[in-house]
């Protein structure tokens, strides 16, 4: 689809990889090429399932841009981002992250958005890691871990803290693990799994469920925006 995405349809599942040749770093380029996938995936009426390259899903935003101080790309990156965990979090259809590796921000934001994560075995880190390079957590992702980290690992994990694979199943960034090798196949059996449910129904349940968090989304890229 892009230099940054690729689309692949098959049986009602979207399989979106993300690969720019390096980390995965969440880009301008990488989130506009992400949302016109999802724009694609929206018109498909597909399941999504979402995963990386070698041994990395993402390793967030892009610093080049952070360090730049260029305010305007910044906003720029930093709403595509933002409204694309809040796509994710509201999407009408199911959304499978399968996780080849490390998952930094902005790429765990997306993962704590999703329905279903699966990741690797391995040397891998997921985590929010702001702090520990010296920036502060966005409003928007402290309400993605508020609504999907588990309550004990919430102040960790907001504060720099990252995980293995084992813990970070415990704090909630990820559902289930799978070896290397099994995790395309693992992946694409729950997203194909998804298809055979009533996604009207899924649909009402999940606004019902997700609604105070969508809408404490939403006020936080507001309000970050803003300031």
């Amino acid at each position: 689809m892009s230099d940054y995405v690729s689309y692949e349809l098959s049986d009602g599942v979207a399989t979106l990889t993300m690969d720019d040749g390096a980390v995965n770093a969440m880009s301008i380029p990488m989130l506009s090429a992400l949302h016109a996938a999802f724009d694609r995936a929206q018109r498909d009426d597909a399941v999504v399932l979402l995963s990386g390259r070698d041994k990395i899903f993402s390793a967030g935003f892009d610093l080049k841009v952070i360090r730049s101080g260029d305010i305007d790309q910044m906003r720029e990156m930093l709403l595509l981002g933002a409204t694309m965990a809040e796509r994710i979090l509201a999407w009408p259809r199911p959304v499978v992250v399968a996780s080849p590796g490390h998952a930094f921000p902005a790429g765990a934001f997306l993962m704590l958005a999703a329905d279903r994560r699966i990741g690797s075995e391995g040397m891998f880190r997921t985590g929010l890691n702001e702090v520990a390079i010296g920036l502060t957590l966005p409003k928007f992702a402290v309400e993605l871990a508020r609504y999907r980290l588990t309550p004990a690992y919430f102040n960790r994990a907001t504060t720099g803290d990252m995980y293995a694979p084992q813990e970070a199943v415990a704090a909630g960034f990820l559902d289930e693990l799978v070896a290397p090798e099994g995790l395309a196949k693992r992946s694409r059996e729950v997203a194909l799994g998804l298809t055979k449910i009533d996604m009207p129904s899924h649909y009402g349940t999940k606004m019902l469920i997700r609604a105070p968090a969508i809408a404490a989304l939403r006020h936080a890229i507001e309000s970050e925006l803003e300031a």
